[in-house]
């Protein structure tokens, strides 16, 4: 009896606090995430910021593939707010996605608890707030799922990881910016880039060895390009995909995009300039951080390197030089290329056009002349308790269809398991960045003017890499395939901020009429209920 007793204290003690719990399957991690206003200078002038646990950025979300992550959320903000994971597929559970077409947000001084798994994933990840503006304050951070220690990897162990959170910032908070955007004029341009919230960083390592660089774009508009002075980068994954192992003097990384990299310290023994600079934006902003070689004496100095053309064509011949490795296994220990995605017979063809479209006197944003309206009842909720009037499915066409614009709640209709293809078509001067939640895919195409049935000819069938996240560049489309073989409902946006605050975004709803767990999980027992599906019971 008492032995019992003492096994269920034991038991229970241990998950009431946050420390890995490891059972028979996969492992648990516990986290209580506190978000608050708080102060900062990252750019020499004291501003306000948003903390997680006291921090700017956020923590580090390290984790391992199958772990089972809970993350109980704490909202002391003035503001209802989420946190969105971007890039984890959340399988069968878009219902932990953290965007409010499937979550109502978090009530100030009240508190919501994530539960999601990173099943079949690794790589380098970000995760940030999905609300409002919140995003340009802070409130970021980095997610890092390692392989499980049976499932090899197609590199040789790194001495140690470093993290870097690159995006553009600005002086004035995120309620200035929001005022600005619901003024009706897009954003101004940046003041800076930051690199793990600062604008001087300093990395430390030994001569000889290897390390693994995470870098990610966690900022609201702007491009950059990553380089390290004097060092060679061998990108070896892209979004959870282990890609071909190709040297690059720089790489240029767009808004939502993560890429990890090996750099081995192989020059003589001093200091060397890290450097972030924006793309594609005048006039261009840098942040420099420091690789210091462990007993140098001899610190940075002269000029930092200069980074690449900013001509389309370079960028956009180096994004087609990333290859799958196609022998490498993933997450499973099946190689990637057993997955023959180039012969796959396509379910439909979806063409969406970005547009930026004066609405009632002011600047929207606008995908097939439908400028996408957030409703105060989440399109999930309102799809699971069968609330009409939210949403109507297929509000948005598949092609675009010219005519009036107009505001509404976008959401193309899907059937689970589907192979579509879809085109992002971009007349305008500037670049684009598109993601979708719960799932990867395959980027098989980029080009120059208007996509044409012809320009299917020059896709990459073969070893295209799957991410979440694609880059469209001006005056140009970008071609991607995709499984639908996760049900739920699914957001896909701009990850340029501004413009998906503004409408640039629409829901994907995948759906099998037949209710069953190994297709979707249930709503969970916790979660929140707002505007019309206020008082609805569920289990």
């Amino acid at each position: 009896m008492w032995r019992r007793v003492l096994l269920l204290f034991f038991t229970v003690s241990i998950f009431a606090s946050n420390w890995e719990i490891v059972n028979a399957e996969d492992p648990y991690r516990f986290f209580t995430w506190t978000i608050t206003y708080g102060t900062a200078s990252p750019l020499g002038l004291s501003q306000q910021v948003i903390l997680i646990n006291g921090q700017f950025p956020g923590p580090s979300l390290d984790c391992v593939t199958n772990d089972n992550v809970i993350i109980n959320v704490v909202n002391k903000l003035d503001q209802p707010f989420l946190l969105t994971w971007n890039g984890i597929k959340q399988r069968k559970n878009s219902w932990q996605d953290g965007v409010l077409g499937t979550n109502c947000p978090i009530p100030p001084n009240s508190n919501y608890t994530y539960k999601f798994q990173t099943k079949d994933q690794i790589g380098t990840y970000t995760y940030f707030p999905s609300t409002l503006v919140h995003k340009a304050s802070g409130g970021f951070g980095s997610i890092n799922v390692y392989a499980r220690p049976v499932i090899s990897v197609p590199y040789s162990k790194p001495a140690a990881d470093f993290t870097l959170l690159v995006g553009d910032w600005y002086l004035k908070t995120h309620k200035e910016l929001q005022k600005v955007l619901d003024s009706g004029k897009p954003l101004p341009s940046p003041d800076a880039v930051l690199i793990n919230g600062r604008t001087r960083f300093s990395f430390t390592g030994d001569q000889g060895k290897t390390y693994m660089f995470r870098v990610s774009n966690v900022g609201l508009s702007a491009s950059f390009n990553f380089r390290v002075q004097g060092h060679k980068l061998k990108l070896v994954e892209v979004e959870g995909s282990h890609v071909i192992q190709n040297m690059y003097d720089s790489l240029d990384v767009h808004v939502g995009q993560s890429v990890t990299v090996l750099v081995t310290l192989d020059q003589s023994v001093k200091d060397y300039y890290i450097v972030a600079s924006t793309k594609f934006l005048t006039p261009v902003l840098t942040a420099v951080a420091v690789l210091h070689y462990t007993n140098s004496r001899t610190g940075v100095s002269g000029p930092t390197p200069a980074g690449p053309t900013d001509k389309v064509a370079w960028s956009m011949d180096q994004a087609r030089s990333f290859r799958w490795n196609l022998t490498s296994n993933a997450a499973r220990p099946n190689p990637q290329g057993s997955f023959h995605y180039g012969n796959i017979t396509k379910s439909r063809t979806i063409i969406l056009a970005n547009s930026a479209p004066i609405i009632n006197g002011k600047q929207r944003f606008a995908v097939n002349q439908i400028s996408y309206n957030n409703t105060d009842t989440p399109l999930k909720l309102a799809d699971y308790f069968n609330i009409t009037g939210v949403f109507t499915l297929d509000s948005i066409k598949s092609a675009p269809p010219g005519g009036p614009y107009t505001i509404a709640t976008s959401v193309i209709g899907t059937s689970l398991h589907e192979f579509v293809e879809i085109v992002f078509q971009n007349n305008e001067e500037i670049i684009q960045s598109w993601h979708l939640d719960g799932y990867d895919f395959w980027v098989v195409g980029f080009g120059m003017g208007q996509w044409t049935q012809v320009s299917r000819n020059g896709y990459n069938l073969v070893d295209a890499p799957t991410r979440h996240t694609a880059q469209v560049y001006p005056k140009s489309w970008t071609a991607i395939l995709v499984s639908l073989d996760n049900q739920g409902m699914w957001n896909l946006r701009s990850a340029n901020w501004g413009r998906q605050y503004l409408g640039q975004q629409l829901y994907l709803r995948v759906y099998n009429p037949t209710k069953s767990l190994s297709n979707e999980y249930n709503i969970p027992t916790n979660a929140l209920l707002c505007g019309r599906a206020v008082g609805r019971k569920h289990p």
